[in-house]
């Protein structure tokens, strides 16, 4: 696996390819409950809900799935199943890399237990809250193909006011992509702008990203680390995993 660079967190949270079709469903639905339940129930004043059902039909969701999951964020559902929240968990990995977690769960002592667990297989272990999430700041964060005329993309790109733009390898689609850091209240301007401009999105949400790196050099702890944020990935109640390590090296 390549080393990290300034952007490997954002494509972290996407790169790796679930193996069932059914954990996508799951994960993607599990989103859609939360964005209707933090905000309107109707797409076309919820950016988060909106991103979240573009996101679903993508991955080839039924739109009953898509109007089951918003019903149960929204209260109206009359079907089985308890009430889904978004929590976010701390801890720490091999050589005290601080990773911070947040899960989307009907169930907090299933999800907790099972972070545990993954943390601990590795040498981690979960700690209290906030005590790495000083670590970390929110940003909106926008991934697209690479333009074919630079210039133009800039004057629509200014338009919404972006922090910093810069290229990412996506190894699942083979292809370099260009990540556009924003900040989390101007996301929603900005990927409507671009997205009226035509430039195809392939991902717009907010995410975590640290605030100062650690570097790794030894390939042990690499794997070790890398390791467990697959592990992490793999929960089926975890939405997405941040931590700030940076590798220095080539990692097979």
């Amino acid at each position: 696996m390549a080393g990290h660079s300034k952007w490997a967190n954002i494509r972290r949270q996407k790169a790796r390819v679930d193996a069932q079709k059914g954990k996508i469903f799951a994960r993607i639905s599990q989103e859609i409950i939360v964005a209707a339940r933090q905000g309107l129930p109707d797409p076309a004043g919820n950016f988060q809900l909106r991103t979240a059902i573009t996101k679903a039909k993508a991955a080839g969701i039924p739109q009953e799935n898509i109007e089951r999951a918003i019903a149960k964020g929204a209260g109206t559902w009359t079907g089985d199943g308890g009430a889904w929240e978004t929590i976010r968990y701390e801890g720490y990995g091999p050589g005290g890399v601080a990773i911070l977690m947040e899960a989307v769960t009907d169930n907090r002592n299933r999800t907790a237990a099972d972070i545990r667990a993954a943390l601990n297989k590795f040498d981690g272990n979960l700690g209290e809250t906030g005590c790495v999430g000083w670590m970390f700041e929110q940003w909106g964060m926008i991934t697209l193909p690479l333009p074919a005329n630079e210039e133009q993309f800039l004057e629509v790109l200014l338009q919404g006011e972006p922090e910093e733009y810069g290229p990412v390898a996506d190894e699942e689609l083979g292809q370099t992509l260009v990540a556009v850091k924003v900040a989390p209240v101007g996301l929603a301007k900005l990927t409507d702008l671009l997205d009226a401009a035509g430039y195809p999105i392939e991902s717009s949400g907010l995410q975590w990203m640290a605030l100062n790196t650690v570097p790794i050099t030894q390939p042990d702890q690499a794997r070790q680390i890398l390791r467990l944020m697959d592990a992490l990935e793999d929960l089926d109640d975890m939405q997405t995993v941040a931590a700030n390590f940076e590798l220095s090296m080539e990692i097979d």
